[in-house]
């Protein structure tokens, strides 16, 4: 008989929460333009389910140029426009209009730390923040972490960046793993990955 696999229950046995959960949610990132999306996902997530999310992120992504930071910085009335008429995407124009903002500010941020993954790991002292959770009850919706990265986004003129939206992006990027200590992949993140501690993936 095949054990069965724990996971965290959020994950309601959907297939895509499920995929989603065992290959991202809580893994590491540290690619600019993957960072990016993930942040833009989780704003135009905000007040709506986060699997209406996933299920259209193939279109958030034609949409957004695969989220190409220096494109949609240079987006202009023409693009937004586009973007308005298309179904498959949340049609939100002030996400929209801070998803331009953001990538703006995003390429500020590469020039003054070279990247936005260094910017962002810096908060974390470029260590995976690992918590030990029993239920997904006691997992929080924001910390004094995420309320310090909010502070510092909106000072340098990001939009849609509450710290809620921060600390559901940094689970979402393996900032934070907040698997809880049944599910299998809290024991699988116990094993050492190469790189993290050596910073090698700065």
């Amino acid at each position: 008989m095949k054990k069965e696999i724990s996971r965290c229950s959020w994950t309601k046995n959907d297939p895509i929460y499920i995929r989603y959960h065992d290959f991202e949610w809580g893994v590491p990132v540290f690619d600019d333009k993957n960072l990016f999306e993930n942040l833009t996902l989780e704003i135009f997530q905000a007040g709506l389910n986060w699997l209406l999310i996933l299920k259209k992120r193939e279109e958030f992504k034609r949409c957004f140029d695969n989220f190409n930071i220096n494109k949609i910085a240079k987006y202009s009335e023409l693009e937004i426009n586009k973007l308005m008429q298309e179904k498959e995407i949340v049609r939100n124009k002030l996400k929209i209009l801070a998803t331009i903002n953001n990538a703006k500010q995003t390429l500020k941020i590469q020039k003054e730390f070279e990247s936005f993954n260094k910017y962002l790991w810096s908060f974390n002292n470029y260590k995976i923040i690992k918590n030990k959770y029993k239920h997904i009850k006691d997992i929080p919706s924001q910390t004094i972490l995420s309320k310090k990265i909010c502070k510092d986004l909106k000072k340098r003129g990001f939009k849609f960046v509450g710290p809620k939206i921060i600390y559901a992006f940094m689970q979402s990027s393996g900032m934070v793993n907040d698997h809880i200590v049944t599910c299998f992949k809290y024991n699988e993140s116990n094993k050492t990955k190469k790189g993290i501690e050596n910073r090698d993936y700065l």
